[in-house]
């Protein structure tokens, strides 16, 4: 079977995001600020050579903000994949991060906010868009608009990281991370923070 490759992009950031919110599932626009800042965004150069050919993948978390970002990036003919929806945080949606951190479950992949969604059920879900790419004849190369949570769980299933111990990569915003669906079903880590802005 053949090895899928995907460039993963965060959608750029909404209002919620300004003010320290977490998202989870709710489905606000792009702040004003935010759609500004996805008009300076261009993908590397081997990812643009591949949509002018024809070759590039495009799929897009159902999602209004990943939507907006995939417009904005001039994606064409986008696949809406509902497995790239970010995490369910349940109970703690809306709500500020500074008033639900002393509430944090213990880390882990089958932990789950109250009423939300773990990462080892987000893994599951994107695995299954991955595995069903492997054996068809669409692109090789894919780039996915998608969500912050979801693409900390893929690349932390990449690296084998646990989510207990301390973090081995950081991600910074506005970037680019690209990881690849081996034959064999394994994921591997292919590039990682590659810069958006030109």
């Amino acid at each position: 079977m053949r090895s899928i490759y995907v460039a993963l992009i965060r959608h750029a950031p909404t209002a919620w995001n300004t003010d320290g919110r977490v998202l989870g599932q709710a489905d606000p626009p792009l702040s004003p600020e935010g759609a500004a800042l996805a008009t300076r965004w261009r993908l590397p150069p081997d990812l643009q050579a591949l949509a002018v050919k024809g070759q590039l993948g495009w799929a897009v978390s159902p999602l209004r903000r990943a939507i907006e970002t995939a417009q904005i990036l001039g994606a064409a003919a986008p696949v809406v994949e509902p497995r790239l929806a970010e995490q369910d945080w349940g109970e703690w949606t809306g709500r500020l991060r500074s008033a639900v951190a002393g509430e944090t479950v213990r880390p882990g992949w089958e932990a789950a906010p109250p009423g939300g969604e773990s990462p080892a059920a987000v893994l599951a879900r994107v695995r299954g868009w991955l595995d069903g790419l492997a054996p068809g004849d669409g692109p090789d190369t894919w780039a996915a608009v998608t969500h912050r949570g979801v693409i900390r769980i893929v690349i932390a299933a990449a690296l084998r990281w646990d989510l207990d111990a301390p973090a081995p990569v950081r991600l910074l915003p506005e970037r680019l991370h690209r990881v690849r669906r081996r034959g064999d079903g394994l994921l591997q880590l292919v590039g990682l923070n590659e810069p958006l802005e030109p």
